[in-house]
Parts: structure tokens; C-alpha cells; sequence
């Protein structure tokens, strides 16, 4: 039977719609004074949200394997910043997959806001104004990665489509040493500092996480 194309247009959108969890129950990612991470210094919590004050990563002490990570961000005109999960090496930033953080495209699809950098854009954009809250569900579960981006999965990837060096699935070129489907499946979680030219603020909050 062949369906108009109204119809399966609005049959794609529903499949994308998703909602975020209720995250009552769930760990806090970060304990308030940071203790639980490495290399805090260059951050604070300031009337429960997350500031950066320099360019450090905060590393999560513990490492993650197959997790749900819930959080919201908001960012500053020209910011620039990332989630990183299950770093392989916390001292090489292309050692973990990175979910965009920032106030908008940086000229590449794969820049976008909620893309894994450098390997997958999203779907869509789904990202509010400069100042407004956004929200992640960051779901990771052997080689699978989604991100539900303010009520939208816009990624869905299965990281053993990645089986070469230094090339996406759709024969565009990246920039990581290792192929994706080899890299750690548990490791560190990180929040990238001030990054970029303007060096401009990001702040994070409701950092959650249910570990699968």
C-alpha cells in the first residue's frame, strides 16, 4: 500500500519525537564540591549550576561503560564546549566521542550542536536561543549511542559502523587515530571548558546518570 507522502512525512517526525526521563532515583553525576572528579580547579558550582573558569576538562573520577546520562546546558554567544564518554585516555581528547556543546555550527555538519564531533551530525537542530536551557539524554549501550536533544532523538549511532581509520560511514574523512568501533566502551566522562577563540561560558546543570 503506498502511503501519501503527507502521511509517512509525518510518520518520520513521530518516530523521531522522544521524551526525556524522569530522572528522580537517579545518581548525581557530580558531587557538589567536585570531589569526585579530576582536575577541578577550573570549575565551580555557582547557585546549582556548573561553570567553566578556564579551559580544563573536568574528568569524572569514575568511569562509565553502559550508562544513560541525562543533563541541561545553556551557553553564552560564540561558546564552545562538548560532553565527552568513556574516554580511553582523558590526556587525548580524540581518545572519547564528543557531543557538541556550543552556541551553533561551527561551518561543518558535523560541528553541529548535539553531533558527535567530527563523525555523526544530528538529525536535526534542535538547539534554543543563546541563553536559553537545553537538554541531553545521552544513552550509551555497547556500540549504541543516542542523544535526545530537546525532546528529539537526533542521534542514533552504532559505532561499529566506523570499522576504519580516519573515515566516517559515509566516506567523509575525520580526525581520530582509532576507528570508532574500536574505541573504549567504558571510560571517563567529560565537560569540556572554555574552548574556542571567544573562550565564552557554558553552563551545565542536572547532570544525572543510570548506569545500565
Amino acid at each position: 500500500m503506498k502511503l501519501p507522502i503527507t502521511l509517512l512525512s509525518l510518520l518520520s517526525t513521530l518516530a523521531l519525537a522522544a521524551e526525556h526521563p524522569d530522572t528522580t532515583g537517579w545518581k548525581d553525576l557530580l558531587a557538589p564540591d567536585l570531589s569526585n572528579t579530576i582536575a577541578p580547579g577550573g570549575w565551580a558550582f555557582q547557585n546549582g549550576e556548573l561553570v567553566a573558569k578556564d579551559h580544563d576538562t573536568l574528568w569524572t573520577k569514575e568511569s562509565y561503560g553502559d550508562f544513560i546520562l541525562d543533563l541541561e546546558f545553556k551557553v553564552a554567544k560564540e561558546a564552545n564546549s562538548g560532553v565527552f564518554l568513556r574516554s580511553g585516555d582523558i590526556k587525548n581528547v580524540l581518545a572519547a566521542l564528543e557531543i557538541q556543546v556550543h552556541e551553533g555550527a561551527d561551518g561543518s555538519k558535523y560541528g553541529m550542536v548535539a553531533a558527535i564531533y567530527d563523525a555523526m551530525p544530528p538529525s536535526k537542530s534542535m538547539a534554543k536561543p543563546v541563553g536559553e536551557w537545553n537538554r541531553y539524554t545521552i544513552t550509551c549501550k555497547g556500540p549504541q549511542v543516542t542523544v535526545v536533544f530537546n525532546g528529539e532523538t537526533v542521534i542514533d549511532a552504532n559505532l561499529d559502523n566506523w570499522p576504519e581509520v580516519g573515515k566516517n560511514p559515509d566516506g567523509t574523512p575525520n580526525k581520530f587515530k582509532k576507528a570508532l568501533k574500536d574505541f573504549a566502551r567504558s571510560g571517563p566522562i567529560g565537560l569540556q571548558g572554555l574552548h574556542g577563540k571567544a573562550q565564552a561560558p557554558v553552563w551545565y546543570r542536572n547532570l544525572k546518570i543510570k548506569v545500565l
